[in-house]
């Protein structure tokens, strides 16, 4: 497991870090990370009805998340919420944890990354480092740069 912070300094990404107390809900990080500037995320670890496809969906924390809309989108007939376990073997993330940072364990580029345009185009966004206690803020520019340095197949998407 690699340490965010090293990744990023090592690819020229540059963030500001926030620590904070550990949050789970967008509503606990409202509480504790509105201080924090730029658009707040969520991100959904799903899965496709067979349990073969994995997706990582990044979307802003206001919006919310339609399942069936993303299934139509990425051409599935369901997607619907991966487990822990998945999610542990896939980006060794805990639940409450859930962030694009993530994708720096995923070795095998198995999980396909859905970026709502919401947050492409934001001037500032924040994530979590891999854990609940803390946020890093990037610019937009970084945060693409970020998913470049990456090789998962990666859409940006529309969600209403």
């Amino acid at each position: 497991m690699h340490s965010v912070e090293s990744y990023l300094k090592d690819h020229h990404i540059d963030y500001i870090l926030h620590e904070h107390p550990a949050v789970f809900t967008c509503v606990e990080a409202e509480k504790y990370c509105s201080h924090i500037p730029g658009l707040p995320c969520k991100n959904l670890f799903l899965r496709n009805e067979k349990k073969r496809a994995y997706y990582l969906c990044i979307l802003p924390a206001f919006k919310r998340a339609d399942l069936k809309q993303i299934a139509a989108i990425v051409g599935e007939k369901s997607i619907s919420f991966a487990n822990a376990r998945k999610l542990d073997e896939f980006l060794c993330l805990t639940p409450g944890a859930v962030s694009p940072f993530g994708l720096i364990n995923d070795t095998a580029h198995s999980v396909h990354v859905l970026v709502d345009r919401d947050v492409w185009e934001a001037d500032i966004v924040s994530f979590h480092p891999n854990r609940n206690t803390a946020s890093l803020e990037l610019t937009g520019e970084m945060f693409r740069k970020f998913l470049k340095s990456r090789d998962n197949i990666q859409k940006v998407i529309d969600i209403s």
